[in-house]
């Protein structure tokens, strides 16, 4: 009797080990479930500082009256831009470039015959930095009133930035992790399954283009800086476990 009872309870003890190992298999064999999103943060905004420049020049075989000419167009420039309303804080010139103006001479039967100085060039930028945005965009409209006192100035598209652009960013970051975690939460629930903890976080570019433009966004961040309008966006893939 006592040879059956502990035969009995071997058994038990046999099949019990069984069904905790078969358990222990199974569950370190089971995957964690897991679900990937990705949320977009978007926002239009605009630009609160604009940078303009423009190119003016003297040519002349004197140097020394190239010089001259050149800091008489400098002098009127400035007069010019104060008389809008620019203060010289703004107002930045660049150092004076110079170069020989050389003519290539060839004979009546296209033989070359060498190079003719005729001159030299000096040229010289004027640049703005300021945040009163609308007022400099409108002297670059009507900076052609100088070729009025003969001064032969090019002036280029203005240039423009935002100052806050970090502030921006986290906006942006904050935004895009809320929409993506509002379509993680979407996709648990339509599926039947709850979402778990968020195990891992991946921040996409940050990108800034016109508004309403059709710019291609860049692997390195696109930066537009010729709209005063822009848009700015950003992306945020998140991966949560779900049980």
């Amino acid at each position: 009797m006592k040879k059956n009872l502990n035969a009995i309870v071997f058994a038990i003890s046999i099949v019990a080990a069984s069904i905790i190992l078969g358990n222990a298999v199974i569950n370190r064999n089971k995957k964690v479930g897991t679900i990937s999103v990705t949320g977009l943060g978007e926002t239009n905004f605009t630009s609160d500082l604009i940078v303009w420049e423009a190119r003016f020049s003297q040519v002349n075989k004197d140097l020394k009256q190239a010089y001259s000419d050149l800091k008489t167009d400098k002098e009127t420039i400035a007069e010019y831009l104060n008389s809008k309303g620019l203060s010289d804080s703004v107002i930045i010139f660049n150092a004076v470039n110079t170069e020989k103006n050389m003519k290539q001479n060839y004979s009546t039967d296209g033989k070359y015959l060498g190079q003719e100085f005729i001159g030299y060039i000096l040229s010289q930028t004027v640049q703005i930095n300021s945040k009163e945005v609308e007022k400099v965009e409108k002297i670059s409209r009507e900076v052609t009133e100088l070729l009025n006192k003969g001064i032969q100035l090019y002036s280029m598209s203005p240039r423009y930035y935002y100052t806050k652009l970090e502030d921006l960013k986290i906006e942006m970051v904050s935004r895009a992790t809320e929409n993506a975690l509002l379509r993680a939460k979407s996709i648990s629930e339509n599926s039947g399954a709850q979402l778990g903890n968020l195990s891992l976080a991946q921040m996409g570019i940050f990108q800034i283009t016109g508004q309403n433009s059709n710019e291609d966004y860049s692997w390195g961040g696109a930066y537009n800086t010729s709209s005063k309008e822009k848009t700015a966006s950003i992306t945020m893939k998140l991966t949560y476990l779900i049980k």
